[in-house]
């Protein structure tokens, strides 16, 4: 008879070889589909963003080219107007710190503010035609991304990485390319009556531009969609129409208004009140950044459907901007950016990481996992 083994603790049971490697290699897959995904949908929400805003190129050329109305203000006043009476009466029905007056009674001025910054912005862009030529106003535009890069850095935090800084490159090559396929295909007829003037305006409307934005990814990530549209919906009724009434009066009184005419102001309307509805929604699973290196693509849009609709010529080179401009732009959603919040701040947290944060935070819980596998 063997004799039996001493009582003890039992021994450690080997593990099998690929147990923790194929929880890994599980997770790393599902980490990639889900970063797939995510850029896929981000450039997806991008574009339908670019066709909002070509659909307001559209609309105003044909308003300015056929039938000489040329009121940016008043096309402006009329989006505002939809918003005051979607979001901004929502708001009044709310209850408790999402009402409409006690959102007034502790920062009106702040939205005041915004709402200034946002309806200059539209219009010193399109003045800046008058005045300056088309590729001016394309590339010196394009000054908006570094200022809301800059912007975000110290605002919202978000730190970069080198791979960002390359994509923002290659988009501007992209653009680049835009506008020297309009110089060649003759569209750059304008010389402009000043252009130092009208590269100026360029330069303000898209810094206020990237303040607008800020703002907007500030609220609605760290407040609510809602109290931004509400907010900017007043203010921008209010402040677009004084402006209005003091620069359009005569405009508006020489226009000959039929049914074409007003379709394509209601188009108009459309397009602007779904760039502005859906916005919000794009930036917080993205970023401001992201969203506008996304609708860069917009000009280009307005440029291909101005092939049947203004006889625009075609060029090849505006096929190899566009997809110059997609690379850099899913090359940006491709790495997560950083966010440094302050050690001690008295905002409130941030309700949505987005993809940029999400990218990280998987990228982080698969670090942890299999250590704890272990």
């Amino acid at each position: 008879m063997e004799a039996a083994s001493p009582a003890g603790p039992a021994a450690p049971q080997p593990r099998a070889p690929g147990a923790a490697g194929g929880l890994g290699s599980l997770l790393r897959g599902l980490k990639g589909q889900l970063c797939t995904w995510s850029i896929l949908k981000t450039v997806a929400l991008g574009q339908m963003l670019s066709l909002c805003i070509c659909g307001t190129a559209i609309t105003s050329q044909y308003l300015a080219e056929r039938y000489r109305v040329n009121t940016p203000m008043l096309q402006s006043f009329i989006n505002y107007c939809l918003l005051l009476l979607f979001y901004t009466v929502m708001l009044a029905f709310r209850s408790g710190s999402d009402n409409l007056l006690h959102i007034l009674k502790r920062k009106w001025w702040k939205y005041v503010l915004l709402g200034l910054a946002d309806v200059e912005a539209n219009y010193l862009i399109v003045r800046a035609y008058q005045y300056t030529t088309l590729t001016s106003v394309q590339l010196l535009d394009c000054f908006g991304i570094p200022v809301l890069m800059a912007l975000s850095w110290f605002v919202l935090y978000a730190r970069y990485r080198v791979i960002h800084l390359i994509a923002v490159a290659v988009c501007l090559l992209g653009v680049g390319t835009m506008v020297g396929a309009d110089i060649l295909a003759g569209r750059e007829d304008n010389s402009g009556s000043d252009v130092l003037i009208g590269d100026i305006l360029v330069l303000l409307g898209a810094s206020l531009y990237a303040v607008s934005n800020v703002c907007e990814e500030y609220i609605v990530k760290k407040l609510s969609r809602q109290e931004f549209l509400g907010m900017v919906g007043l203010f921008g009724t209010i402040i677009s129409g004084i402006q209005l009434s003091i620069v359009e009066c005569k405009d508006i009184a020489s226009i000959q208004w039929d049914w074409k005419i007003a379709l394509l102001f209601v188009a108009f309307a459309l397009c602007m009140f779904c760039l502005y509805s859906f916005m919000p929604l794009v930036i917080q699973v993205t970023s401001a950044t992201s969203v506008n290196l996304g609708i860069l693509t917009a000009d280009l849009y307005s440029l291909f459907f101005g092939l049947f609709l203004f006889g625009y010529k075609f060029s090849g080179l505006y096929l190899l901007s566009f997809t110059v401009i997609m690379v850099g732009f899913v090359l940006y959603c491709s790495t997560p950016t950083r966010t440094a919040e302050p050690a001690e701040s008295s905002v409130p947290p941030i309700t949505s990481i987005g993809i940029d944060n999400l990218g990280l935070k998987l990228e982080e819980n698969l670090q942890e996992t299999p250590s704890a596998a272990l």
